[in-house]
């Protein structure tokens, strides 16, 4: 689990610096506006999304003696080193002086990131479901995840701050910034390439040199996709992920602005992340009990309506002009601080745990292990929303009026005094910070609700495609085909687990004097 988990440092960490920084380093220190620097983001998430579906039919389709994904770590690391250095280095180009140059450069050095990240990201993702089979041994590496997320998030946080502070950078960011980015990018890039080389080196994979892909087309592709979306669990997760990254991607793409421009607390912007950082971790050990103790819905339901509550700070949030009412409205952006990720790392767990369980029904319905489609079929329709929902930030804030970039500092140098947002402005950051993000929330709470699939369930269908692997046909009683129909959302005599039943031997499943199914392996058949 630890092995595996190193990789998580990268994923966690860079995704972690580049939502507190790069929006505000794209406005305030390259000066493009905030309309290009949300293209630039929609540009590169798109292109990450298209590139994810080919990087899965890819490693669905490898043949090693490594394994189908395991090598592709290694091969994604010098991708990753130039590009993580290079997204914080402009060479000097200046958004006023050349907008369209600017603004191309980050367009292309944020993609090349996202190629990086997608090589690495995806084979790492479908791995998992063949590491750990069973339904709690992948809560227990999605949590060893969790926390190798986190230790790339502290680490990667304190470095930023620490280099920006070492240049006198920390109370506010200007076009003179650049120096402590270049160092942030250089080092963070050398971090996360050690920790792809850890999970490369220490982890072990079955062997895919058996592995006979069928003939590759255009027609093939579309169909494998169509595949996907037949499947009701994935549909059911599919739309309750969506909704999820809807409202964290509206909050992580306004927040900068939500803490330097609406609050007027930048100089706190350090310590409101390392708080946040805290509360998020803090929230793993109930999170963990409550996905073993009651299943893996209990903690979306019962932790995320912190989450809505930390939201719905921002809509009463007021700027901090000092006096008698500071002292509140900075222990309301405190307070914010330690709800929303105490409250977001419910769905957010929710989300990682039920995943690999997908393919299980996907093998149920299809007969094969399609890890990689699966994946990148999620993250092809999540992420062009993404890329779409950062431009409509972007848009939004601008369009309210929001003042970015050596404005703000130009003004508050010449006259010594706070820059102030108009009301427009205000209900702008508003709006994309807190009331969008609270009605995705809730609709995400109501599609979990939605979501059939339990333990017992992804039990009795490992136990029942081990069966018909073995002998070629299962015998499932009434209430386990309609089970099976319920999470599949298909017919069973039309999925690959109901056909073939029809020789005369019969291969129930077993049941151990606990009420579990027994899952039939190689060496339990044998004896």
């Amino acid at each position: 689990m630890i092995n595996y988990s190193y990789t998580n440092m990268f994923l966690g960490g860079a995704g972690y610096i580049i939502s507190m920084y790069f929006t505000i380093f794209l406005t305030d220190v390259v000066n493009i506006s905030l309309k290009q620097a949300g293209i630039v983001v929609m540009i590169a998430t798109v292109w990450d999304a298209v590139t994810d579906p080919v990087m899965g039919i890819i490693t669905d389709r490898t043949r090693s003696k490594y394994g189908k994904h395991r090598r592709y770590l290694l091969w994604g690391i010098p991708f990753l080193l130039i590009s993580y250095s290079l997204l914080w280095n402009s060479f000097g180009i200046n958004g006023e002086e050349n907008p369209k140059g600017a603004m191309l450069y980050y367009v292309l050095i944020y993609m090349l990131y996202k190629t990086a990240y997608t090589i690495i990201s995806v084979p790492h993702t479908a791995m998992l479901p063949e590491l750990a089979p069973e339904y709690d041994l992948r809560t227990q590496y999605n949590s060893v995840g969790y926390l190798f997320n986190s230790a790339g998030m502290v680490p990667s946080f304190g470095l930023a701050v620490l280099i920006l502070a070492l240049f006198h950078s920390n109370g506010t960011l200007t076009s003179a910034s650049r120096t402590p980015f270049i160092v942030i990018g250089i080092s963070l890039a050398a971090f996360y390439s050690i920790s792809v080389f850890l999970t490369f080196k220490t982890t072990r994979e079955p062997s895919s040199l058996g592995l006979k892909p069928e003939k590759l087309d255009i027609r093939y592709i579309i169909r494998e996709y169509v595949l996907v979306f037949k499947n009701k669990s994935f549909r059911q997760y599919f739309f309750m992920s969506v909704a999820y990254q809807f409202a964290t991607g509206f909050y992580a793409n306004s927040k900068v602005y939500y803490i330097k421009y609406l609050a007027n607390q930048y100089n706190k912007y350090a310590v409101f992340n390392a708080v946040a950082g805290v509360a998020e971790a803090a929230a793993f050990p109930l999170n963990y009990g409550l996905t073993i103790k009651y299943g893996k819905k209990k903690c979306g339901n019962i932790v995320t309506p912190l989450m809505v509550a930390g939201l719905a700070i921002g809509i009463f949030m007021q700027p901090d002009k000092g006096g008698s009412m500071s002292v509140i409205w900075v222990m309301l952006m405190m307070l914010s601080m330690i709800l929303y990720p105490f409250g977001m790392s419910g769905l957010g767990f929710v989300s990682n745990n039920i995943f690999p369980d997908i393919t299980d029904v996907d093998e149920l319905i299809t007969g094969r292990r399609r890890e990689g489609v699966i994946s990148t079929f999620k993250t092809l329709i999540q992420k062009s929303v993404s890329g779409v929902m950062a431009a409509m930030v972007g848009f939004t804030l601008e369009e309210f009026g929001l003042v970015t970039g050596d404005r703000v500092a130009e003004y508050e140098s010449a006259t010594g005094s706070l820059f102030a947002q108009s009301t427009s402005a205000i209900w702008g950051v508003r709006i994309c910070v807190a009331i969008i993000p609270i009605a995705a929330t809730l609709i995400s709470l109501i599609l979990l609700k939605k979501f059939q699939m339990t333990k017992a369930d992804h039990e009795m269908l490992r136990a029942a495609i081990a069966v018909k692997r073995k002998y070629g046909s299962v015998a499932l009683t009434d209430e386990q085909i309609k089970r099976c129909e319920a999470v599949s959302g298909q017919k069973y005599e039309k999925t690959w687990l109901g056909t073939g039943n029809d020789s005369e031997e019969k291969h129930p499943l077993e049941i151990n004097e606990n009420g579990e199914y027994l899952i039939l392996t190689e060496e339990t058949a044998q004896a």
